[in-house]
């Protein structure tokens, strides 16, 4: 792992690695692609502020969470099988995150089920993104596993009516690999895809899960269910995440599905401030992802009034490089880069980094 000083090494490594169809579906964004290459240009416009002589004595990057305390404000996301990037996938990521003292999210795709994961690391924090199916009952047993199974939060996708257009995955024909299965289904589902002569079965099959008649009323039946915290997983606008409160969710984060559902939306840093104000007067935790990929990008969406920030891609490029420690050395590189920040921006806590911190490049580009 020595060789990989960044994530961006580690990226560049796992390109080198994976198949061109696992790639290219693991890195590509919307059609044009304007959003996915956005959500790391709008980090490169906003300034650190730092502070001088302020006298580091002690710096300290643990938080709470949900009531649950992590070593550092930066968390993996979701994503869809991880047993493409490694044979590992999804276990080897959830046993990085809980040797990190971070939290894991298990994707309803996952190639490795809710009870595989949990039995995997049984003390990580882990929460459950959850797309909701038309067949409520199908929902209804995933959620109750996942609470069974120890997770602590459902992480509930409020942006996919359906799945955006990656002209990549089109003229790839990307499929479910033979190897590859959705673990959180019963067989029949993958011996479908895998049976299929139709390049899009995978494409096909995961639209027919999804609900597109979802309000957020669904919250409220999610909340009949279960006892576990309700995050409102893809919020973009300050009015929707009034909403998300208002229907009773606990936390909220905004995202963009890594710019992979609908080109030309904002990158989630420049939504954040947005929403962090709409949401001022209630007792919500905020958290975003999208585009992170250094310890200053963590630093500046603290600054903005981010609780934690989540990294999606970053952990897959770690897995295909080296399994769990490939992600261990991805977060002990934000880890290092974040401290590094800390110090040197004249904040020792989480809690000493607030909005003076950062400001647009615009503030300096006046003369």
């Amino acid at each position: 792992m020595d060789r990989y000083i960044s994530v961006k090494d580690l990226e560049d490594g796992a390109l080198e690695l994976l198949p061109k169809a696992v790639r290219d579906y693991y890195k590509s964004g919307a059609t044009e692609e304007y959003t996915l290459a956005e959500n790391r240009r709008a980090f490169q416009r906003l300034r650190i502020r730092p502070k001088c002589m302020i006298g580091v004595l002690n710096y300290n990057l643990s938080t709470t969470v949900l009531g649950e305390t992590v070593t550092m404000p930066v968390g993996i996301s979701p994503t869809a099988m991880q047993r493409m990037a490694h044979p590992d996938g999804e276990v080897a990521n959830v046993k990085a995150a809980e040797a990190a003292g971070v939290i894991y999210t298990l994707s309803t795709m996952a190639s490795s089920s809710i009870e595989e994961v949990a039995k995997a690391a049984p003390n990580a924090i882990k929460w459950f993104q959850l797309y909701v199916s038309c067949d409520r009952q199908i929902t209804k047993e995933l959620v109750l596993r996942a609470e069974k199974a120890g997770y602590k939060a459902l992480a509930l996708t409020v942006d996919t009516p359906t799945l955006g257009i990656r002209r990549a995955d089109i003229r790839n024909k990307f499929t479910l690999p033979p190897h590859s299965r959705l673990a959180n289904f019963d067989n029949l589902l993958t011996a479908k895809i895998h049976d299929s002569v139709d390049h899009r079965a995978l494409y096909n099959h995961t639209s027919d899960l999804i609900d597109k008649t979802l309000t957020w009323d669904v919250v409220k039946w999610l909340k009949s269910i279960t006892k576990l915290p309700i995050v409102a997983k893809g919020i973009l606008r300050g009015d929707d995440a009034v909403k998300a409160v208002e229907a009773g969710c606990a936390g909220i984060l905004v995202s963009n599905h890594g710019a992979r559902q609908l080109d030309g939306v904002p990158a989630t840093i420049e939504a954040l401030p947005e929403i962090i104000d709409a949401v001022k007067e209630y007792d919500i935790e905020v958290f975003m992802d999208g585009g992170v990929t250094t310890g200053t990008d963590v630093y500046k969406a603290l600054a903005l009034g981010a609780k934690m920030v989540f990294v999606g891609r970053p952990a897959l490029w770690g897995l295909a490089v080296g399994a769990q420690e490939g992600v261990q050395h991805m977060l002990s590189i934000l880890r290092n880069e974040l401290e590094c920040t800390l110090q040197i921006a004249g904040t020792p806590t989480v809690a000493d980094i607030t909005k003076d911190m950062v400001r647009h490049e615009s503030a300096y580009s006046r003369l």
